[in-house]
């Protein structure tokens, strides 16, 4: 008689899991939005916040996300949990009969999400009730969708289908809409139906990045701030400024090309890097011409010149930039993009004053970054973790160096300068600027000695959070003052 064999059996949940359905029901009491001041639904998303984080966990219900699966082999590739404890708590699998704390991190996170989400936006809860159903809706019937239909992967993300992505956009613009004009019926349905789309678009994208940070989380943050300016968005105010736009498009065209080509023969950025900062000059260029080309240029330079400075001592360390110093699409979108952004609300909105401090903060906070970690890495053999002041070799992610640091800060401060002397902004926007990108660039540092030293992040996610959190700082305290 030979060996035994070994069947695998899986077994599944239902689609309709209880965390699926505890997800998206929730959503309900959303509609209680046009009802309540924004104390209120604040107070009412820290009632679910104590709820979830204390009682919750003794219901017994179960709210991990990994199907259950019982056998070896493929099985457990079909979806049994990992039973390798780091891995679990990566994850949110279970390495017993009770759950580890990471099951429950969603829970916890979806009701901060809704309280921040009433706290970020006071005065236009239609957003806050919006990217509540895409998170409800949008995210809980792409798993469903994707345990489902499967299909064909998304090529960025293999974890993720395109069945899943699509039901993302519809559901989840189908439950922003009803709750954009339930909550508030005075904007236009065409208007709430384009930027609603355009969101969970953007928040299906977001979705499926694969970076392993709790969508719960990145998927609001990132709608929140991406409809609230997209409401802004007027279309008389682009039609005003089609004159112009149809003379500096072809400036803008001639400007970034040249340039782009320059940058790739002089090897400061690969293709990829040329071809997205061609698209990113563009934007930047049509926001107000070549003075705000100059501010993003000025990045450009700055950043150019702290890479190649000492750049054979920090390779000798080991900390110097891949490829020669050379910029992929990766560092030119993550530092770029929130640029980029505002410089299209500067001519879509009626607050072009407001994006354009905006828009020099983002820049300001990336120059910062990129010249404090380059000139750190190149006097300094030491640096302290931002976190913890302990000290960590020079380009640990998360270290500072007081060169570093007061170089950074000289690199804001000359972009501001320079925004400040081509016109774009006057002295309250300058200070606006300059503070709002030592806080970006803060942040960034804190990020990357939490996040990124865990790899739940990317460097470039983590500098696209720097210059989009300057960026939006600066942009709350000019609209908060009446730019």
């Amino acid at each position: 008689m030979g060996g035994s064999s070994t069947t695998a059996v899986s077994v599944r949940r239902p689609l309709f899991s209880t965390r699926k359905i505890v997800h998206m029901s929730m959503l309900i009491f959303a509609f209680l939005l046009p009802f309540l001041t924004w104390l209120q639904a604040a107070g009412c998303a820290v009632l679910a916040l104590l709820f979830n984080v204390f009682i919750l966990p003794h219901l017994g219900a179960d709210f991990s996300k990994r199907p259950v699966a019982v056998g070896f082999g493929p099985a457990q590739l079909a979806g049994a949990p990992d039973l390798n404890p780091a891995h679990a708590a990566l994850k949110g699998a279970s390495t017993d009969s009770g759950a580890t704390p990471s099951v429950w991190t969603g829970i916890v996170i979806y009701p901060l999400s809704v309280l921040a989400l009433i706290v970020f936006y006071p005065n236009t809860l239609q957003v806050a009730g919006a990217v509540w159903a895409i998170m409800a809706l949008g995210d809980g019937l792409a798993s469903v969708a994707g345990e489902a239909l499967r299909g064909p992967v998304l090529p960025w993300n293999k974890e993720k289908t395109w069945s899943g992505f699509i039901v993302f956009v519809m559901a989840g613009s189908g439950g922003a809409y009803t709750l954009v004009r339930w909550v508030g019926p005075s904007i236009p349905a065409e208007k709430a139906a384009l930027v609603c789309l355009a969101t969970a678009l953007l928040g299906a994208l977001v979705e499926s990045a694969p970076i392993r940070l709790d969508d719960n989380l990145t998927v609001p943050l990132v709608c929140g701030a991406f409809m609230f300016c997209a409401f802004m968005m007027e279309r008389s105010q682009l039609h005003s400024n089609l004159p112009y736009l149809g003379r500096r498009i072809w400036i803008a065209v001639g400007v970034n090309l040249v340039l782009a080509l320059l940058a790739l023969g002089m090897k400061t950025v690969d293709r990829s890097g040329a071809a997205m900062g061609f698209v990113v000059g563009v934007a930047v260029y049509m926001a107000w011409g070549y003075k705000s080309f100059l501010v993003m240029f000025a990045f450009f330079v700055l950043g150019s010149l702290g890479t190649r400075l000492g750049y054979a001592k920090k390779a000798a360390r080991g900390v110097a930039e891949k490829r020669g110093g050379a910029r992929s699409w990766r560092e030119a979108l993550a530092n770029s993009l929130a640029g980029a952004f505002f410089a299209i609300l500067v001519i879509t909105t009626l607050h072009e004053k407001a994006f354009l401090i905006a828009l020099v903060a983002a820049f300001a906070e990336a120059a910062g970054d990129t010249i404090s970690s380059e000139i750190g890495q190149w006097i300094s053999r030491r640096a302290y973790l931002i976190t913890t002041l302990k000290p960590v070799p020079a380009g640990e992610n998360g270290g500072i160096s007081l060169g570093g640091t007061l170089a950074g800060i000289l690199a804001s401060a000359l972009v501001v300068a320079l925004a400040f002397g081509l016109g774009l902004i006057g002295k309250g926007g300058a200070a606006m600027a300059l503070a709002a990108a030592f806080v970006g660039n803060l942040i960034d540092s804190v990020l990357g000695a939490t996040l990124e030293r865990r790899g739940l992040v990317t460097n470039g996610i983590v500098n696209f959070a720097g210059t989009s959190c300057a960026g939006a700082m600066a942009l709350a305290v000019a609209l908060h003052m009446g730019f």
